[in-house]
């Protein structure tokens, strides 16, 4: 697997993700349309998360393998720049809650009332 690959894969698994919220928030505007009943919307919004999380099986299972390929790729080869890659992964940010455009943005959201029985 190439880097290019793995970063293709990893840009997949993100979009998996997305998807996976966008279904949990399908849910939640199921159960808050006035214009169904509540039953109903129970039972649809029951089914939307169920199918919503049925993705983070396969989101594990992806993060599990692509894990297992970096683990067996670096392995493989000892000429591998470990200094370059440690200085490459500090350049990074990955505490998202540090990042102030992305922490408590559903704060910041028009928010109705929210009852869902």
């Amino acid at each position: 697997m190439s880097l290019a690959r793995l970063a293709k894969e990893l840009e997949e698994t993100a979009v998996q993700t997305g998807m996976m919220a966008a279904g949990v928030t399908e849910a939640l505007a199921t159960l808050s349309d006035r214009s169904i009943g509540e039953d109903t919307a129970r039972d649809r919004a029951t089914a939307q998360i169920l199918h919503a999380l049925q993705a983070q099986d396969r989101i594990e299972q992806r993060c599990q393998n692509l894990a297992l390929i970096v683990a067996r790729l670096v392995s493989s080869n000892p000429a591998i720049d470990h200094e370059k890659f440690d200085e490459l992964w500090s350049s990074l940010m990955l505490d998202e809650l540090a990042v102030p455009e992305l922490s408590g943005i559903a704060e910041r959201g028009e928010h109705g009332e929210f009852e869902p029985f």
